[in-house]
């Protein structure tokens, strides 16, 4: 079977260059598996039924003898045996070297069945979906780290994604198995993944007993929302409308739970230095980890998007923010959005650990790129430069065909065209 490189790959080389152990968490069947496989030299699958028994046993009763065999050595699902994870912090301080392990995981497990944190040791990863550029359905001709070296850059690029490919795109979604395959097939494969959310993994996350007719119904309102900052209480609102009666306590509980298996992923607002007094919002806009999981939720195929170009937006912003997360990663940076008491709000903002920083907006279109493009014109304005650097870029990306830099200097960049 052939791999497809991934973005991240370089950045778990380099964690295990550092670290005696890299941790790769991310929802399931994202490549977490392939990836690691690619760099392990010795393999243990605690998910792997013949052996299963024998290696939670194991595991419960001498864990050591799990980490026997060639390094760097992989351990996939590692959370189904938690001890392993002081064991494997032992050995690393033990040995003090670096790339002894690689573990990865499906599920964040709970600190309080951790007695040591690993921090220094054991370094964290987190793997998302592929993005377009990783698929080959990007041409990569705008480069996101060369923006933040340069907005000067000639951006001149063309994106070969037309209207279907994007719906396309939303709809199956950046898991590894639907690659070539045609949408009926890839619509199954993520309808087994989503009801397996449902029926099974927000059940075993923590061992709580959780009913399916109440977390569909929390999933599709999460989808109905999607690219928006509605609250809880509006979640809460728009479940039990045709829906049994539920406590906001338990829908906290559910997407606490939707969290810890990597289903929901919010984008946090971020916090600049203002001239004014300008007060941010901080809700979260809402976000799954894929947009293929809100499409299925709300039932569209990519000939639906296409009738409802309102969802169609929404979706496909929900596909920007999540390549850009991971093209933001890969320079080590971090994606959140803005929005304050006036109003202001841009889709995107890109803040690197060194400081520099990039503001997006998202637009399907080219009819709102204008608007777009002033909203972050407006943002630019309000920055206090005196505590915090001028953003490197100002840029819309689109759905549209052309990259290209406006006179204002707003760059105009197709999802089509941008890579990391």
């Amino acid at each position: 079977m052939r791999y497809f490189p991934r973005i991240i790959d370089k950045t778990i080389k380099e964690e295990l260059e550092a670290f005696g152990a890299v941790l790769i968490t991310g929802p399931k069947w994202c490549g977490k598996t392939t990836s690691a496989e690619q760099l392990a030299k010795s393999k243990i699958y605690l998910q792997d039924e013949d052996m299963r028994e024998q290696y939670l046993q194991t595991a419960d009763m001498m864990p050591s003898r799990l980490l026997i065999g060639e390094n760097p050595r992989l351990i996939d699902e590692w959370q189904d045996a938690p001890k392993l994870w002081g064991a494997i912090r032992y050995d690393v301080d033990k040995r003090n070297q670096e790339g002894l392990y690689i573990l990865t995981g499906s599920v964040t497990i709970d600190e309080d069945k951790i007695i040591h944190s690993g921090t220094g040791r054991i370094s964290r990863v987190n793997m998302r979906t592929m993005t377009l550029y990783e698929q080959g359905k990007s041409t990569g001709g705008v480069s996101l780290n060369r923006l933040f070296d340069n907005n000067k850059i000639d951006i001149n690029s063309e994106s070969k994604l037309s209207i279907d490919d994007l719906s396309n795109a939303i709809v199956i979604g950046g898991w590894p198995k639907s690659l070539d395959k045609n949408e009926s097939v890839a619509l199954k494969q993520i309808a087994g993944y989503c009801e397996t959310i449902i029926r099974t993994e927000v059940k075993i996350v923590d061992g709580v007993e959780r009913d399916e007719n109440k977390a569909h119904a929390i999933l599709r309102s999460l989808a109905r929302n999607t690219a928006s900052q509605a609250t809880n209480t509006k979640i809460l609102a728009d479940v039990t409308s045709k829906y049994e009666t539920m406590h906001l306590n338990t829908l906290i509980d559910y997407i606490k739970a939707f969290k810890k298996i990597f289903v929901i992923e919010d984008l946090p607002a971020w916090s600049p230095s203002l001239r004014s007094k300008t007060t941010v919002r901080v809700s979260d806009t809402r976000h799954f980890v894929d947009p293929a999981i809100a499409a299925y939720f709300l039932g569209a195929s990519s000939e639906d998007l296409k009738n409802d170009w309102r969802t169609f937006g929404s979706l496909f912003e929900s596909l920007v923010i999540r390549d850009l997360r991971v093209y933001a990663q890969s320079i080590n940076g971090k994606v959140y959005h803005y929005r304050d008491k006036d109003e202001l709000e841009v889709d995107a903002i890109i803040h690197l650990n060194n400081g520099k920083w990039g503001a997006v907006e998202v637009k399907l279109g080219s009819s709102d790129i204008d608007k777009a493009a002033s909203n972050l014109l407006k943002l630019k304005e309000k920055i206090d430069t005196n505590k915090m650097k001028e953003p490197s870029f100002l840029m819309v990306v689109t759905g549209t065909k052309y990259a290209y830099m406006r006179q204002d200097g707003v760059c105009v960049v197709p999802i089509g065209c941008l890579k990391h």
